[in-house]
């Protein structure tokens, strides 16, 4: 991929960043994300195009409102730079591959719904069900542009068994869980399944260690207990999008070792490109 093409996606991610932002404000709240425009939650004041910017505004504002002067959140800044993080390493992973676009997607609305959890313990259906749609709609334009139809169907499948296993979970033990989670099982195995089952797996598995590491590590420091609450959906995130940017490795690994074909020279391709 060329490096104009690679900045190119780096400044959308930001542009969607700033847009994550404004879902991650309003959709809890039960507020449209597209009216009115965006304003000072304080002064109501709207925000004027220089002050609209992503990252760089935050910066020149002194992290406060130019009217009211009250301190913007760096959760602003960050969920921008982090989106256009993402995007850059996603599309010099993926390169010009045609699944890309739903790559790109899922990222997105996981780290809306990643920021939504971590403020508000909440995983909007408003946020998971456009993305999955989204996220689906691309997947199968991929399917159209190489014919692997077989992926879009393991990629339902697992969207399906997703949702599935944490149903029952959720039905069994209600405490363990909420129903966000079940929606969020059900987009990750959408969104992994096109890589194949173990990667819905990997991040299953990374985004629980995550969890519990950080929990463990916060009772031993005193500030947390075993009736704390942690949000879920935000390991859960880190666990797919880890899978989507590293899981390659260590599932081509797992592989061989089931797999007597496959040998080491095999695993040195760590790139994984539909």
């Amino acid at each position: 991929m060329s490096p104009i093409l690679v900045v190119i996606i780096g400044l959308l991610g930001l542009a969607v960043g700033s847009f994550l932002n404004v879902a991650v404000f309003r959709v809890p709240a039960g507020l449209s994300v597209v009216r009115p425009r965006s304003a000072c939650p304080r002064c109501a004041t709207p925000i004027a195009a220089r002050d609209n910017i992503p990252v760089v505004s935050w910066l020149l504002l002194g992290r406060r409102c130019r009217a009211c002067r009250v301190p913007i959140p760096a959760r602003y800044p960050l969920l921008e730079a982090l989106t256009a993080a993402l995007f850059v390493a996603e599309a010099l992973h993926f390169g010009r591959s045609p699944v890309l676009p739903a790559v790109l997607v899922f990222t997105a609305g996981l780290l809306a719904l990643a920021a939504c959890d971590a403020e508000h313990f909440l995983l909007p259906r408003k946020i998971v069900y456009p993305t999955l749609g989204l996220t689906a709609a691309c997947l199968l334009a991929a399917a159209v542009a190489t014919g692997q139809w077989d992926r879009l169907g393991v990629a339902a499948a697992c969207g399906v068994g997703g949702f599935a296993v944490f149903f029952a979970l959720y039905w069994v033990r209600p405490a363990w869980l909420g129903f966000g989670d079940v929606r969020l099982a059900g987009l990750l195995g959408t969104g992994l399944g096109w890589f194949g089952p173990w990667y819905l797996v990997f991040a299953l598995l990374a985004g629980s260690a995550a969890g519990l590491v950080l929990g463990v590590a916060l009772m031993a420091a005193g500030r947390a207990t075993r009736q704390t609450r942690l949000p879920f959906g935000v390991f859960l995130a880190a666990g797919a999008i880890a899978a989507i940017l590293v899981g390659a490795p260590v599932v081509h690994w797992y592989e061989s070792l089931n797999d007597p074909n496959v040998t080491g020279e095999s695993l040195t391709f760590v790139r994984h490109r539909p």
